[in-house]
């Protein structure tokens, strides 16, 4: 049987992947092969690998490896050292296990090293997410770089599927078949509002001795008081990222939104912690040190997918500089404030409002967000990366161009006409 890898280093990433492994697996038709690398093996991020593996014993699927490639530091040149310890592992991955091809999803920095490895391998790469853009962050580059070295391409939108074939690629191996995530969104069972509650609580009072001094770590936040969650009171969900094209911008940036944070009160605050970009550390100290002292500010390591969209359904508003915003949360028709230019660029819907990483531009963003006007415009507003059939139109693509021999990789460059 033909083998794929399926390759995720976040959070995010596998639960996007999540519906398309169990898929694969269902399907019987190749063999999906799960490795686990980046920020899935590091304890400060959670160690979400720890959760694949529950998945996996639960559905059936195999982890091929754990590939850790993480070293201390998050500076560029902590990040470039990063990239080389992955090519490396990854080239003795590829080198030992010949998988017939592999699966990457977006713009994450260590997967242009492995998809590096994979094209020196002459491994076929199948991307997920192509032709966004993401004019703030240096994924915008990975994410196009990563689909040169491509075979097979799935795209989220149509625009996103001509940029693509504007980047050189034969139409006949590029296909629109909207956003995993938000077939997550519309298909998966969801918490009610009690159940979500004792969920959080219960992540919350999770504890774990570090070492002989007893510290305790409560998923990502010491909470020595014991704190519960009330989800009866008005709550937001946030996460923020580095921009990780502007030069030492998170301070200041993470500093503007907590100002914003401490004058309303009145709202629970359910975050989760940047990723393992450049700078993310030091967005998370920020983020740890406030909730540390503000009893209606909770910040998790991670959530989770399912407990995660669970918190969305109910949320006053979703507010960072996270993709999620964009593209799973408009299907909850709750509003999103997307703060400055880390998502510039990428497609937007109705219930998206953009502004400046400045307390007053991201106050003006909050009133907006809660307008009774604002509410019942995107009530019926229309998700652009929605369209249904995203996982088995993926599955059923790549079992056909496995299964026949169609992956190329002496690919000829389409060129288009002007």
């Amino acid at each position: 049987m033909k083998k794929v890898a399926i390759i995720t280093s976040t959070r995010a990433e596998y639960g996007l992947l999540e519906p398309l492994i169990k898929r694969l697996l269902d399907d019987g038709k190749v063999c999906p092969k799960v490795v686990v690398t980046g920020a899935h093996l590091l304890e400060e991020f959670g160690m979400t690998g720890r959760e694949i593996e529950e998945d996996a014993k639960q559905f059936g699927f195999e982890i091929d490896e754990k590939i850790d490639i993480h070293m201390a530091g998050d500076k560029p040149v902590d990040i470039s050292r990063i990239m080389g310890n992955a090519l490396i592992l990854f080239g003795e991955y590829f080198d030992r296990k010949k998988p017939d091809a592999i699966v990457v999803l977006g713009d994450r920095y260590e997967m242009l090293a492995v998809c590096s490895a994979a094209l020196n391998a002459r491994i076929p790469i199948i991307h997920i997410h192509g032709g966004e853009t993401t004019e703030g962050a240096i994924d915008e580059a990975v994410r196009h770089s990563i689909t040169k070295m491509s075979c097979l391409h799935f795209t989220s939108t149509e625009a996103y599927r001509k940029r693509v074939i504007q980047l050189g690629e034969n139409p006949e191996t590029v296909f629109n078949c909207g956003a995993l995530g938000v077939e997550n969104a519309l298909n998966v069972e969801l918490m009610n509002r009690a159940e979500l509650q004792e969920s959080l609580n219960a992540k919350l009072m999770t504890c774990e001795k570090l070492d002989e001094n007893l510290i305790v770590k409560q998923t990502g936040i010491e909470n020595k008081n014991n704190r519960q969650i009330d989800l009866e009171n008005r709550y937001a969900v946030g996460t923020f990222h580095p921009v990780t094209l502007e030069d030492n911008s998170a301070r200041k940036q993470v500093e503007e939104l907590i100002a914003v944070i401490k004058k309303h009160h009145d709202i629970t605050w359910i975050f989760t912690k940047a990723g393992a970009d450049a700078g993310g550390r030091e967005v998370n100290k920020l983020l740890v040190d406030f909730a540390k002292e503000n009893d209606n500010f909770y910040l998790f390591d991670s959530l989770g997918m399912r407990r995660y969209l669970s918190a969305v359904k109910g949320a006053l508003f979703v507010i960072g500089n996270s993709s999620s915003g964009l593209i799973e949360v408009p299907s909850f028709h709750v509003p999103t404030i997307n703060i400055g230019a880390r998502q510039k660029g990428r497609i937007a819907g109705a219930s998206v409002i953009n502004c400046e990483p400045e307390r007053e531009s991201i106050d003006a963003a909050i009133t907006k967000a809660l307008s009774n006007d604002f509410k019942a415009m995107i009530a019926e507003a229309e998700n652009p990366y929605e369209k249904s059939g995203t996982s088995k139109m993926i599955a059923d693509t790549i079992e056909d161009f496995l299964l026949n021999n169609k992956l190329n990789i002496m690919k000829s460059f389409y060129d288009i006409s002007f």
